[in-house]
């Protein structure tokens, strides 16, 4: 069951040409093998994983802020991988890799078992219709595979401008014995100032919608 939709909408040229001429320099292909991060990036170093990152706002903001951290973004939305890579080639960037294939797989057969700092999954698709609940992609299996490929005192970020989606999310993280609510058990998170806000955010905002953040931390593994 997919968590998404490909809506390909309207691509411009500017996002077609980075598509075209940056994949080579940023992209990720998809293939069912684990990926070398330290050779992927020539290096060893922090490394934070962006869900579904829309236009790029924040994976932007934080890369060009943290340049020695390590990032990999995965839209399958290729206008906004397309704009997201010709604005990192502009701020020349070398921290950073695009995947443009389905997150699970991603997590699920590239990246290896605690390789990662962090994962973000900020304003997902909250499937508001009952009957579509099964689609949205924060699920009890997700939050499993998650949890094995954070490190020990990973922290997995999300946030939601839907409060039944909230409610869902916090359910389904509280249930996962590996994970550790950042703030009291059953419990929202202010927002970090480290998360920038996004115009996807701002319309929300401006929506009147309540905008909540859950921060878990990966226990330590026995």
């Amino acid at each position: 069951m997919r968590s998404f939709v490909r809506r390909e909408g309207r691509m411009t040229p500017a996002q077609s040409g980075a598509l075209e001429t940056l994949w080579p320099r940023y992209g990720l292909d998809y293939s069912a093998a684990p990926l070398d991060l330290d050779a992927l990036f020539a290096r060893r170093a922090p490394r934070t994983v962006e869900v579904g990152f829309g236009n790029g706002d924040a994976l932007l903001a934080l890369a060009t802020e943290r340049p020695d951290e390590d990032f990999i973004g995965i839209e399958v939305h290729r206008p906004g991988a397309g704009s997201l890579l010709r604005r990192a080639a502009a701020a020349g960037l070398t921290n950073l890799r695009v995947s443009s294939h389905d997150a699970v797989e991603v997590l699920r057969d590239q990246l290896p078992p605690a390789s990662l700092d962090a994962i973000h999954l900020f304003f997902p698709d909250p499937w508001p219709k009952k009957r579509h609940h099964k689609r949205r992609i924060v699920q009890p299996e997700f939050v499993a595979l998650v949890a094995d490929r954070l490190r020990d005192g990973g922290r997995f970020h999300l946030a939601t401008d839907w409060e039944p989606y909230a409610e869902w999310m916090l359910e389904v993280l509280s249930g996962c014995t590996a994970f550790m609510n950042m703030d009291a058990e059953g419990a929202y998170s202010p927002r970090p100032e480290t998360r920038p806000v996004t115009r996807f955010e701002q319309r929300g905002l401006r929506l009147g919608h309540s905008v909540r953040d859950l921060i878990f931390t990966r226990r330590a593994r026995e």
